[in-house]
């Protein structure tokens, strides 16, 4: 063992054959991607509730004078439906008191159906006079608000562009986990619009 070991240890190693050196590839830059380079846009967020432009005391003074026209001219029909509502109430209290008047008293039949029938009536006609109102009333306010929405519309853009706000959030549809108020703009916003927009013609309801 310690001979063929020697040996062994004598033995020249084996020459290894020569090789062809291997350009190293070129290395590729890859293409600067477009999104990579455009700019990200820079959000200037803001909060508004616009539930408080139709406070009386501290919203948008357009919107408080046109509901005060808007119920002004529906006045005299809401008058009408509340006095068919009484008449009603009175012919009820009248057709109780027969019903439950006491055992032998005599009670004119055809005159407690005759009551009977026109409350009926009177029911009907007031449920269909105030449907109608009620339509009237819906038309008549998309007529009248629609011109005010519009300019406010409008002036909160210029106001949001004016300060470099390009998001506006409305507090009053989109739920909220959490907002600072310093980024309510509400009571700014109407301050602003109703130094611009005062009211100053008095609304006479119609007669």
């Amino acid at each position: 063992m310690a001979i063929a070991t020697s040996v062994s240890a004598q033995r020249p190693a084996a020459t290894p054959a020569p090789t062809t050196p291997t350009r190293p590839a070129p290395t590729q830059t890859p293409a600067a991607s477009p999104a990579a380079d455009a700019a990200l846009p820079t959000s200037k967020i803001a909060l508004i509730s616009t539930a408080m432009f139709l406070d009386q005391k501290e919203g948008i003074a357009k919107f408080s004078s046109t509901l005060t026209k808007l119920n002004g001219e529906f006045q005299k029909i809401k008058d009408e439906i509340t006095q068919m509502q009484t008449r009603a109430q009175a012919l009820e209290t009248e057709i109780n008191k027969l019903r439950d008047a006491p055992a032998g008293t005599p009670i004119d039949q055809r005159s407690l159906q005759t009551k009977i029938d026109q409350l009926e009536q009177l029911k009907k006609d007031t449920q269909r006079k105030a449907e109608d109102a009620q339509v009237s009333y819906d038309k008549r306010r998309q007529e009248l608000f629609a011109p005010v929405e519009d300019e406010i519309r409008r002036a909160l853009e210029a106001f949001a562009k004016a300060r470099g706000i390009n998001v506006i959030i409305d507090a009053a549809q989109a739920p909220l986990l959490y907002a600072d108020r310093s980024l309510d703009i509400t009571r700014a916003f109407i301050a602003d619009f109703n130094s611009k927009n005062p009211v100053t013609a008095t609304i006479t309801p119609p007669e």
